[in-house]
């Protein structure tokens, strides 16, 4: 399979569609799976026509996690700065949603726990169960799972390997919504669609804040907060918001 083959993009109505394409290999990430994934984030963050992102599997399953044949002949799935399958370091700045089928184990949870919303199919199965293996979740499990769901939880899934599925997952507040089977795609371009009708720059910001101010003092973070927000309260965007309201119409954003 070629490289342009192994990820497919699609965009319609400002919503990427990042699916990855190895089902034969239950869509496990090697080096041209990261490649293809870090380029369309690239993509999302620097065409302003896109809005959102979903990352999707092909062939039922989302993503079983590392390549293990292409890691014992010595390829690793990770793009420098964007870490493993080009994503659990650094992801992009625009919202990404996860439309998970089938099986997010590995590092294919760590991928799911790197987006910023998660939508699940009812017979999903999520776990790291890299321990089994004599390996750890070092592309992001150990860390981000506790920040997630509740430490206990997190340490549990850590320790055992363990598979849950998607209505324990639901409780632990892991994903935001669990859907029929065959349709997490559907249902995360319906989110998508929710979120592209708000303004792009607020909705951009806001994901800003939301993500970094875990890492801010109670000192600084009404400042830092009102450094990032401060362009949006003086965008073209913001008064536009405030006129459609008044002319009960929907807004014609710019981004600005």
């Amino acid at each position: 399979m070629s490289e342009e083959q192994v990820v497919l993009v699609d965009v319609e109505d400002g919503i990427m569609t990042v699916t990855l394409n190895r089902p034969k290999a239950k869509n496990a990430a090697n080096k041209a799976l990261a490649d293809g994934v870090a380029a369309a984030m690239d993509e999302l963050d620097s065409n302003n026509d896109i809005r959102v992102a979903i990352i999707t599997g092909a062939g039922g399953t989302f993503c079983s996690g590392m390549d293990l044949k292409a890691f014992v002949s010595g390829e690793l799935p990770v793009v420098e700065g964007r870490g493993f399958a080009g994503i659990t370091e650094r992801g992009p700045k625009k919202p990404l949603i996860a439309a998970v089928e089938g099986y997010a184990l590995a590092g294919g949870l760590e991928l799911m726990i790197s987006c910023d919303l998660i939508v699940a199919a009812d017979n999903a199965q999520f776990g790291i169960p890299e321990v089994k293996r004599g390996l750890a979740a070092a592309a992001g499990g150990l860390m981000k799972l506790p920040r997630q769901i509740p430490s206990r939880l997190a340490m549990e899934l850590a320790l055992t390997g363990d598979f849950i599925g998607a209505p324990r997952a639901a409780e632990m507040g892991l994903i935001n919504e669990v859907v029929p089977a065959g349709t997490a795609l559907e249902g995360a371009k319906a989110l998508a669609a929710r979120i592209c009708a708000n303004g792009p720059l607020a909705v951009q910001v806001s994901k800003q804040v939301v993500v970094q101010s875990a890492q801010w003092s109670e000192d600084e973070q009404w400042v830092k907060q009102q450094e990032l927000t401060s362009p949006v309260f003086s965008s073209e965007d913001a008064i536009e918001g405030s006129v459609a309201f008044a002319e009960k119409r929907a807004p014609n954003w710019k981004g600005k």
